[in-house]
């Protein structure tokens, strides 16, 4: 698996992002998504990562994940998503691994996430906790919701 940071201009990471926001629109209520669309990823604060296999034009795209500076020291976890076809095979702990130690290089002592507290976000909370972030209250510019559940970790 080769992780680069990623321009959002390949057709295969676009039609992630796209898949991306459907999933998010469909699995929570209305005014309870935070998931950047394209313009959103592409804002100077956040930087994006593309998960690869294969060499050259031979590639396929496994998922992303992107992350917001939010002041010096916090980092917010942003858009995870892996490719429906390559679920379960350690793209998404691979992709946040590299996520935690870009936060760690840039200086950062905390990152933190939102996510759904539904079903449909159970695997994504149960690979946040396995990375040892823990519940967490609201941060940034979050509207109070009942179904957003707020993680971070300290770094």
């Amino acid at each position: 698996m080769r992780i680069e940071r990623d321009d959002l201009t390949r057709d295969a990471v676009v039609d992630l992002v796209a898949l991306h926001q459907r999933a998010a629109h469909a699995n929570s209520p209305p005014g309870c998504v935070f998931a950047l669309d394209l313009a959103g990823l592409r804002d100077p604060s956040v930087v994006v990562w593309s998960a690869w296999d294969g060499a050259g034009g031979e590639s396929t795209l496994l998922g992303i994940v992107a992350m917001k500076r939010l002041d010096a020291g916090h980092c917010e976890l942003k858009s995870m998503r892996t490719h429906p076809d390559h679920v379960r095979r350690g793209v998404g702990a691979a992709l946040l691994e590299h996520a935690i130690r870009h936060a760690r290089d840039m200086g950062a002592t905390r990152i933190s996430l939102e996510t759904g507290s539904n079903a449909a976000y159970a695997a994504a909370r149960a690979l946040y906790e396995r990375a040892g972030f823990v519940r967490c209250k609201r941060f940034g510019s979050y509207p109070p919701s009942r179904f957003s559940r707020y993680y971070t970790l300290d770094l």
